[in-house]
Parts: structure tokens; C-alpha cells; sequence
């Protein structure tokens, strides 16, 4: 069992704030900072989110690389923050995307998280949209097969399970699967362990996120269950990695957080060093 972070954990401390909703933290931090924090705190992995890389020069990421190496940091690339493809409409983001082949080579990630769709898209007809993006995807796939990246779509608030399992079968490669949220998967409406069970072997990466009903929120709001500590929400955690762990998942549990309940603050290193010490107690 691998433990990783996502960087999108920090996304105010990279400067994304989410307005009327959310503070601006104390201090800033870097990619920089973010990976050494990581080190810090013992995990085993990262997911780097393309959208807080603030270059893609090759000498800047050997310098990350460099970083990854010395606190012996597995990676992800996770790229599509906010819409990725936009439910197929953005024929011009899979170029974006397909750019990320190259940061994947030069960090020496085999995995690329990449995003069809998002929530500004989820009440838009959604077989349109499964549609265009398999499209899109099937030459990308190809293309990532051929340099050895698994490309990993995200549950991304925008598909229900089914229709993630539709995409991936379209694609019908061993190098196209799945980046499984946990949180998004309950705030669909769906029991996150029997979604695990369904697409246990296609997914290739996880964004371990744990969520509780926000009091007093609407029920239309995409934070209606926002994000605790790992373990203090309702998602069953253990449940989860038991069906990924029989499964032979290889990948890393990358604990992920984005509005946080404010019943536990605003301190979001301290909710995830303690998401990190109890994925430890799972291991």
C-alpha cells in the first residue's frame, strides 16, 4: 500500500481560492515547497497537478525530478484541472494533454490523470459528451501506448461509474483506465466501495478523498459534501483499499482535498498530515 498527495491538497496555498467559500491560507507554497513537504511527512507518492507546474522546461522538471529522487517519491502527473476536454467540446485541450507526454517522460511517470469533462458540464446530455470524447481519445491513446503512459480518466464529478466504464471500454486498451475519486463517486450519489468493486481492474490511480454533508449547504452545491480528514468522513476508507489491495492495485492512495468542512478549520497540511498518519494505521 502506497501512500501518495495530490497536489491540488494545496490548492490556496498555490493561490486558488475558491471565492465566497474559502480564506486565503497564512503563507504560499511552491511546487517546490509542496514536494518537499511531501517528503517531510513520509509518504510514498505524489500526484502533481499540471495546473500548479510553473514550467515545463526540461531543465526545470529534471530539477523536480531531482527532488522526486531524493525523497524517494513515486509520481503521477495529473492533468485536465478544471474542465480537461470540456465533455468534448475542446478538440484543442487534447493537444494540451497529449504536451504532458513529454513532462511524464522527463519526471519518469508511466501514469498521466487526465479529465473528460467536470461539473460546469454534468447536466448537459451525457452520451454527447461520452461520445465526443472517445473520440478524441482514440488517437491520444495510441500515441500514449507507444511511449509507454497509461492515460487515467478521472471521476471528475461529470459521469456516473457506468458511463466511466463506457469511455474506457471504447478505448479498449490496456494503456487507457481509470483515476478513481472516492468523493466524487459519493457526491453522484453512489456507494464509493461497490464502485470500487466495478472498476477495480481498470484503475491505474485513486484520489483518496473522504466527505461529510456540509451543514446548512444546498443540496445543488458540488460542495454539499465537502472534504474531511481522511477517516473522519463517511466514506469507507478501508473498504475501498480491501477491494483495491485484492485486486493487486500497484498504484498509489493519493489523498486528495478540495473545499474542506469548516468544522475542521482551515489548517489543510494539518488535515492532510493527519489523512497520512491514518492511511498508516491502514497499511
Amino acid at each position: 500500500m502506497k501512500i501518495g498527495i495530490d497536489s491540488y491538497c494545496y490548492h490556496r496555498y498555490f493561490g486558488e481560492v475558491y471565492e465566497g467559500v474559502e480564506n486565503p491560507p497564512k503563507y504560499e507554497m511552491n511546487l517546490e515547497d509542496f514536494i518537499k513537504r511531501a517528503t517531510e511527512l513520509g509518504v510514498d507518492g505524489v500526484s502533481l497537478e499540471t495546473c500548479f507546474i510553473p514550467s515545463f522546461d526540461e531543465s526545470y522538471l529534471k530539477k523536480i525530478k531531482e527532488l522526486l529522487d531524493a525523497g524517494n517519491l513515486e509520481a503521477v502527473v495529473a492533468w485536465g484541472h478544471p474542465n480537461g476536454l470540456e465533455g468534448g467540446k475542446n478538440a484543442e485541450a487534447i493537444k494540451d494533454m497529449e504536451k504532458h507526454f513529454r513532462t511524464c517522460e522527463i519526471l519518469d511517470v508511466d501514469i498521466l490523470r487526465m479529465v473528460g469533462s467536470s461539473l460546469a458540464f454534468r447536466h448537459e446530455p451525457h452520451l454527447p459528451q461520452i461520445e465526443k470524447i472517445s473520440k478524441l481519445l482514440k488517437d491520444s491513446v495510441k500515441k500514449a501506448e507507444d511511449r509507454g503512459i497509461k492515460l487515467a480518466i478521472e471521476n471528475h464529478f461529470d459521469f456516473e461509474t457506468d458511463e466511466i466504464l463506457m469511455i474506457v471500454n471504447n478505448m479498449d486498451s490496456d494503456y487507457f483506465g481509470v483515476t478513481f475519486d472516492t468523493g466524487n463517486c459519493l457526491r453522484y450519489g453512489e456507494e464509493p466501495v461497490e464502485m470500487t468493486k466495478k472498476l477495480a481492474k481498470h484503475i491505474f490511480a485513486t484520489h483518496i478523498k473522504d466527505v461529510q454533508l456540509l451543514d446548512g449547504a444546498n443540496p445543488e452545491d458540488w460542495y454539499y459534501y465537502a472534504c474531511t480528514p481522511i477517516g473522519k468522513g463517511i466514506v469507507n476508507i478501508p473498504g475501498i483499499i480491501e477491494v483495491l489491495e485484492k485486486e493487486n492495485y500497484q498504484g498509489l492512495y493519493a489523498i486528495e482535498i478540495d473545499y474542506m468542512d469548516p468544522v475542521f478549520g482551515d489548517d489543510t497540511d494539518k488535515a492532510v498530515s493527519d489523512s497520512v498518519d491514518y492511511l498508516k494505521t491502514l497499511k
